[in-house]
């Protein structure tokens, strides 16, 4: 139990990382839609193998 208060350069870095701990959720969750997305549209199939040879 801590009876001291906390500084206010804590206070502030605090609400830094907090910020910057949101915008690179928030990244990921873009990236993450984006390839649920391209996945579901089948834009992420590889090339399909041509059967007919020239030899």
């Amino acid at each position: 139990m801590s009876l001291r208060q906390t500084h206010e350069l804590h206070q502030r870095r605090f609400g830094r990382n907090l910020g910057v701990a949101l915008t690179l959720a928030a990244f990921i969750v873009i990236i993450f839609g984006l390839t649920v997305v391209k996945v579901t549209r089948g834009d992420f199939e590889p090339p399909q193998a041509s059967t007919g040879g020239q030899g």
